[in-house]
């Protein structure tokens, strides 16, 4: 769809990729090995649904690529109680560093502007300090933890982004 200077072009796909299911697989293990706990081996029912959102409710999927086309971060957004919603960020493991999550979430940003939103929010958790420096890094403050997570997920740290309309990127 686009390229960068790093080579990483990008690609919105569906919902049922195989590429972009594998990635989402690999941020569901990573979660669970980050937050279960002997007391808590799974998530909870609440938190389970809380984070569960149907396939159809996803406006956007997109994919960081290689430049070989190897797949390596995934990201989506979602309408949500009238915003816009940053879900299933992912960047490979193996590929962390090589600036995939900053070009996706620029992508993101950018499909959502397009379409007339004014801001992005999203939800991540205090055992991921790594996506909340990159979330900071990229101009996200910390708000409110917003539903369904307050109640369902009470440890969830909330971020949003203003975004630049689009006529003003044009200039």
């Amino acid at each position: 769809m686009s390229g960068n200077p790093a080579g990483l072009t990008l690609e919105i796909v569906n919902f049922e990729d195989p590429r972009a299911a594998r990635l989402r697989g690999l941020l569901t293990d990573e979660l669970l090995a980050r937050y279960a706990t002997e007391e808590e081996p799974h998530l909870s029912e609440a938190a389970r649904e809380a984070l569960s959102v149907p396939p159809e409710d996803f406006i956007a999927n997109v994919l960081v690529l290689t430049a070989v086309g190897v797949p390596m971060g995934h990201g989506a957004l979602r309408r949500l109680n009238g915003e816009w919603e940053v879900k299933r960020v992912i960047t490979d493991p193996a590929a962390r560093g090589l600036g995939a999550a900053t070009v996706l979430m620029a992508e993101l940003e950018r499909i959502a502007a397009s379409a007339g939103a004014r801001r992005v929010i999203l939800q991540t958790g205090g055992k991921q300090p790594e996506a909340e420096a990159l979330y900071r890094k990229l101009g996200y403050r910390q708000i409110p933890t917003y539903p369904p997570y307050e109640h369902a997920i009470p440890t969830s740290i909330c971020f949003a982004k203003e975004l630049q309309p689009m006529e003003d990127r044009l200039v």
